[in-house]
C-alpha cells in the first residue's frame, strides 16, 4: 500500500508521518521551499521535532514505509490511496473559498487508477466532497465514481501547537462512499491512531460533525466575549465571574479572547453558507461570528481609555502588543486577530511595536506589513497590550519595559499582577 497525502500543512505532516510509520507514504506540497525544508528535517510550523521527522523520512519510492516528501507530481502515480489535507479559507466577504480543494481534486484526478480510493481530510460544508469534488475527479481522470474509483471523509481535528493532544490521540471520525469502502477507510485510520476511529453513517454526516464542532466554540466564546463587555461597564472582573462559576461541574470552562486562526474562525461560514443554499439564514452562528469579530476593536478601544484616564496622549504614544499569531505557543499567523487590535491603534494616531518570538518575522512582514521587533531592550512604552499568551512572555519583566506613566491590558488573563485592564 503506498498513501499520497496532499498538502503538508498544520494538517497534513503530522498524519503523513504517523502513517509513515507503517506505510509508505508520499507527502506531496507546491511550495518547494516547504519541501526543502522538510527534507532536511526541519518543520517550520513547529508540529514535528527535527528527530521525529527525520526517523521517517526515506528518499526513494521502492521503501516498504516511511516519508518522501515531494514537490514532483510524478512521484504520486504509484500510489492508491489520497488524502487531501489543503486549507479550506473564506474569501474577503467571508465566503467559502474552495480553489484549494479544486485545484488538488484535479491534481489527484490526473493519477487516479481503477480502484482507487481519494480521502479528504480539508473542512468543507456538508456535500462539498460528493457535490463538488467528486465530479472535478471524475472529469480529470475519465473514471465513474463508486465503480472505478472511491472516495472517503475523514475530518482534521488537529490542534496546532498542542504537543498532547497530538493526531494519533484523537479519535478520528471516518466514512466512505459505500459500505465496503467506508470499512476499509475507517480500518486504515485505524492502524496508526490510538485513540480509535468512529465510523459516521455518511460523508456528509462525518462533513457535518467537523464544520459544527469549530461552530459550537465559537459560540460558546462569543457568550462568554459578550459577558466581558457587560461586566466591564458593571465593573467587575469577568475572570473572577467565570472562576466562581466554573465550581459547577457543569459549567463550559469558555475565556473571552480573539477567536482567529483557520478553523474557529472560519468554519463557521462555510456552515452559514450551506444554510442558506438550502433557504435558511443563520441566526446564532453568524451572531457569534460578528461578535467575535468585533473583539479586536473593542480591545483597542479599551486600551485607548485607559490611557485618557491617565493623561497619557494618544498621538503618537508608543504601544507594544505582545503576540500576533492567532494561538499560543503556535507560530501560526493565519486569520490572527490580533491584526484588528494592531490598526485600530495605529488609526487612534499610536506608533505600535509588535513583537513575537514564536511568529515568522518574513511570513509577518508579507502577510501584514509589520517589521516584528526582534528585541526588547531599551525601549519604553506608554501601552502594552497581551494578546497572545505565549510561554515566552511568562518570563518578561513588564516592569522594564513601561515608561513613567503606562497602562497595561492583558487580553488572555494571562498576567498577574500590575494590570491596568483585562477581558
Amino acid at each position: 500500500m503506498s498513501i499520497a497525502i496532499i498538502g503538508l500543512g498544520y494538517v497534513g505532516l503530522p498524519l503523513a508521518r504517523l502513517f509513515a510509520t507503517k506505510y509508505l507514504t508520499i507527502g506531496f506540497d507546491i511550495n518547494k521551499e516547504r519541501i526543502t525544508q522538510l527534507q532536511s528535517g526541519f518543520d517550520k510550523t513547529g508540529e514535528l521535532d527535527s528527530e521525529s521527522l527525520k526517523a521517517v523520512l526515506v528518499s526513494e519510492t521502492s521503501a516498504s514505509k516511511g516519508l518522501l516528501c515531494t514537490s514532483n507530481p510524478e512521484d504520486l502515480q504509484q500510489s492508491d490511496t489520497y488524502i487531501i489535507t489543503v486549507p479550506t479559507p473564506i474569501d474577503k466577504n467571508n465566503n467559502p473559498d474552495l480553489t484549494p480543494l479544486e485545484k488538488a481534486s484535479k491534481l489527484v484526478g490526473g493519477f487516479l487508477k481503477k480502484g482507487d480510493i481519494v480521502v479528504f481530510e480539508s473542512t468543507v460544508y456538508p456535500g462539498v466532497t460528493e457535490e463538488f469534488c467528486i465530479p472535478i475527479l471524475e472529469k480529470a481522470s475519465g473514471l465513474i465514481f463508486n465503480t472505478d474509483f472511491y472516495a472517503g471523509y475523514s475530518p482534521e481535528r488537529i490542534n496546532p501547537g498542542d504537543k498532547t493532544h497530538t493526531v494519533d490521540k484523537i479519535k478520528k471520525v471516518t466514512s466512505g462512499s459505500n459500505p465496503e469502502i467506508a470499512q476499509h477507510v475507517d480500518q486504515l485510520y485505524a492502524s496508526v491512531i490510538t485513540a480509535g476511529t468512529f465510523k459516521a453513517a455518511s460523508i456528509k454526516v462525518a462533513e457535518a460533525a467537523k464544520v459544527i464542532e469549530n461552530s459550537q466554540r465559537d459560540i460558546n466564546i462569543a457568550f462568554v466575549n459578550e459577558l466581558a463587555k457587560i461586566f466591564n461597564l458593571l465593573n467587575i472582573d469577568t475572570q473572577a465571574v467565570l472562576e466562581a462559576a466554573g465550581t459547577k461541574w457543569n459549567f463550559l470552562p469558555f475565556k473571552p479572547g480573539l477567536v482567529g486562526g483557520h478553523c474557529i474562525g472560519v468554519d463557521p461560514y462555510y456552515l452559514a453558507q450551506k444554510a442558506k443554499q438550502v433557504g435558511y439564514h443563520p441566526e446564532i452562528i453568524l451572531a457569534g461570528r460578528k461578535l467575535n469579530d468585533s473583539m479586536g476593536p473593542y480591545v483597542a478601544s479599551q486600551v485607548v481609555k485607559l490611557m485618557a484616564k491617565k493623561d497619557i496622549k494618544l498621538k503618537n504614544s508608543r504601544v507594544l502588543v505582545l503576540g500576533i499569531t492567532f494561538k499560543e505557543n503556535c507560530p501560526d499567523v493565519r486569520n490572527t486577530r490580533v491584526i484588528d487590535i494592531i490598526q485600530d491603534l495605529k488609526e487612534y494616531g499610536a506608533q505600535v511595536s509588535v513583537y513575537d518570538p514564536q511568529a515568522d518575522a518574513e511570513l509577518v512582514k508579507l502577510e501584514y506589513d509589520i517589521e516584528l521587533l526582534q528585541h526588547l531592550e531599551d525601549k519604553l512604552f506608554d501601552a502594552i497590550v497581551l494578546a497572545v499568551a505565549h510561554r515566552e512572555f511568562e518570563q518578561i519583566d513588564l516592569e522594564k519595559l513601561k515608561a513613567n506613566t503606562a497602562v497595561v491590558y492583558d487580553v488572555k488573563g494571562f498576567l498577574t499582577e500590575g494590570v491596568d485592564g483585562r477581558l
